[in-house]
């Protein structure tokens, strides 16, 4: 038998091995269980490929980013035996790998009930033990559509090999080579128990599965079209280990504790009523002023670092949009137009941008006034799909804090930079401190201007994010249509990456809008324009801070800053002095004069989440003091009442939490 030479690579380490023909993968990795698959030349195999002369082969470990997806998207399988097991009259979907997890469609004549769920995991659990065999077959389209001839969405991907969408998961199921079929093998007659259309590659048996657990079942149309047939999807969780499921089964129940929309409920801060709409919020009173202080800091730092604020309306004729290119690129995102005035198009705006450049175009602009700094809390509409809409994550209605910078090109760079240092900074004071940053660069089938243009924009971000230390990450594609984009990551106290400031360069807006200013020398020149929202939006960004925080809020965010308990009735006097004087001082401080036990106010309030309650009875009466209690159950007694308020206004006025 005749040798082949391979070549297997780790990380920076070359090793040259010397093997018989025939030789698989799984041979060149033997007893390696944490190795589940290869990559050779860029492509990942099963550990069942065969190695040829010459090859670079690269083990794939289960913890590694595509070992994981490999892990979940094997799973998703064995989900979808269980499925079609219990419940024969089930028909298939697509089942693919997603963030920390699965899931598959199915059709079925009515919605998987919990105790469903129980039972399909039970047979997952019997296939898994099983060491079930996974297969790949290669076939000709024909007889995949012979072999699948009962499974109709099987059918309609066949039919879409070479043009299989990332969005929908279908490109997990057909690619633009050779179609493939795996099957589920009995380990002992090597019988086929299951089989499923899919590009692979898989683990080499169920086996391979250490940790796995379904969690939900809901909703979604086939290939998340409105306009085709709502399926049955199943959401399921694996894990290398066992211990690395429990983590983040807790990781889950900590986050689901501070859902913003769990805790904007619980804490009375806002709404989302069916008698508005999807997505459109409104914020009662103890979240207006959440959102008004918010605001209010980010107004006062505005204006320190020279931005000046304008006002636009809600709503424009078409013909502005047209103008901007946002009808060409943006329309699906847009609410449909109102036709008034004799049949003109309104639209209610999706971004701020156009009208800036209005403003700035209003009168003749020098080089003296660059660069210029406009700044709004400017409320937009977007008509996001029902399927996406998330509490005030993912809105309809929304108001961004949105500034726009014309500046000259010799001012860009250090613009950028200032704006950069600017953001960071502000969402540092806000509590968010551990982030990085990525860089959003050209969709190649959507964008406008030149290829210099953006080379140029997106160098100069580059070298602006290199210069704040941080990590930087590489968003290939991911840029708006005018523009490259800086944007900021930032993560929460569980650990979760949110998308908070994005700045974007844009050369092209000034061109469609044909902006000028008169140069230094007199000529007529084109200013450069810098988008930039800090915190996203309003909305969003106070969903973030909810969840960081828990609810508890640092004393300068929270709507009530401090309560007065009473001991008894003698004492509310006493208190509603010591809040007019605290008041007096910008403070939110309320009196509970409730007729509920002392013990039950206390109880009320820490559920509130209210950073400081503040108790009397009758020495602090006598003494002139009160008696602090704090968020963790201790309590500092027989504090002054002078001392109190200054520690209320200190702790206020730095911004800590308590």
């Amino acid at each position: 038998m005749s040798d082949v030479r391979v070549i297997i690579h780790r990380d920076s380490e070359r090793e040259e091995r010397v093997v018989t023909t025939g030789t698989t993968a799984a041979d060149l990795f033997a007893g390696e269980r944490t190795v589940v698959a290869a990559r050779i030349a860029g492509e990942l195999k099963d550990l069942a490929y065969v190695v040829l002369d010459g090859e670079e082969v690269e083990p794939v470990e289960i913890s590694s980013e595509d070992g994981l997806n490999i892990l979940r998207h094997s799973t998703a399988h064995v989900m979808a035996q269980a499925v079609q097991e219990l419940f024969p009259e089930a028909k298939l979907g697509i089942g693919p790998p997603v963030k920390d997890g699965f899931y598959y469609d199915f059709d079925v004549e009515k919605p998987f009930h919990p105790d469903d769920l129980k039972a399909i995991e039970k047979k997952m659990q019997e296939i898994q033990k099983r060491g079930q065999k996974f297969s790949r077959r290669v076939v000709t389209d024909e007889a995949a559509r012979e072999e699948l001839a009962d499974e109709p969405y099987k059918l309609e991907l066949i039919g879409l090999k070479g043009s299989a969408s990332h969005a929908d998961g279908a490109d997990v199921e057909v690619g633009a080579g050779e179609l493939t079929i795996y099957d589920n093998l009995d380990p002992k007659t090597g019988e086929t128990c299951w089989s499923d259309l899919c590009r692979g590659p898989h683990l080499p048996t169920t086996r391979f599965i250490p940790a796995f657990k379904l969690m939900r079942n809901a909703s979604a149309y086939w290939r998340g079209s409105e306009k085709n047939k709502q399926l049955q999807r199943i959401y399921g969780t694996a894990w290398p280990t066992k211990d690395e499921l429990k983590a983040h089964l807790e990781f889950l129940a900590e986050a689901e504790k501070r859902d913003h929309r769990k805790l904007g409920s619980e804490l009375d801060l806002f709404s989302i009523p069916d008698e508005i709409g999807s997505g459109l919020a409104v914020f009662h009173p103890r979240g207006g002023i959440i959102r008004r202080v918010m605001e209010d800091y980010s107004r006062r730092r505005h204006e320190e670092e020279g931005y000046e604020f304008v006002y636009t309306p809600h709503a424009t004729k078409g013909a502005l949009f047209e103008k901007s290119g946002h009808l060409d690129w943006y329309a699906d995102g847009m609410y449909p137009p109102m036709q008034l005035d004799a049949g003109t198009d309104y639209y209610l705006k999706p971004m701020n941008c156009p009208m800036h450049n209005l403003i700035f175009d209003a009168r003749g602009r020098s080089y003296r006034e660059l660069p210029l700094r406009l700044f709004e809390f400017g409320t937009v509409y977007r008509y996001e799909k029902s399927g996406v809409v998330h509490g005030l994550t993912r809105a309809r209605g929304f108001t961004q804090d949105d500034a726009h910078i014309y500046c000259t090109r010799e001012q860009m760079a250090e613009e950028l930079d200032t704006t950069l240092t600017f953001v960071l900074d502000l969402l540092r004071d806000y509590g968010l401190n551990d982030f990085y940053l990525e860089l959003s660069t050209k969709d190649p089938e959507k964008f406008v201007g030149s290829d210099e243009a953006w080379e140029e924009a997106t160098e100069t971000l580059r070298k602006v994010a290199e210069k704040q230390g941080l990590e930087l990450v590489a968003d290939p594609g991911g840029a708006a249509f005018y523009g490259p984009k800086i944007s900021v990551q930032a993560k929460d106290a569980i650990g979760r990456t949110w998308q908070m400031s994005t700045i974007q360069l844009d050369f092209n807006l000034p061109e469609r809008f044909d902006l000028e200013y008169t140069g230094a020398d007199g000529t007529k020149q084109r200013p450069v324009m810098i988008h930039r929202a800090l915190f996203g939006s309003i909305e969003r960004f106070f969903a973030v801070l909810l969840e960081h925080y828990a609810g508890a809020f640092p004393a300068w965010l929270a709507p009530v800053q401090a309560v007065g308990i009473p001991i008894g009735d003698a004492h509310v006097d006493y208190l509603q002095e010591f809040a007019a004087d605290a008041k007096k001082k910008g403070l939110r401080v309320e009196v509970d004069a409730s007729s509920d036990r002392m013990q039950k106010k206390i109880r009320t309030h820490q559920k509130a989440k209210t950073p400081f309650m503040i108790i009397v009875g009758d020495d602090d009466m006598a003494a002139g003091t009160v008696s602090f209690r704090y968020r963790d159950g201790s309590q500092e007694n027989g504090v002054p009442r002078d001392q109190a308020l200054a520690k209320l206004v200190d702790v206020v006025e730095r911004r800590v939490q308590v």
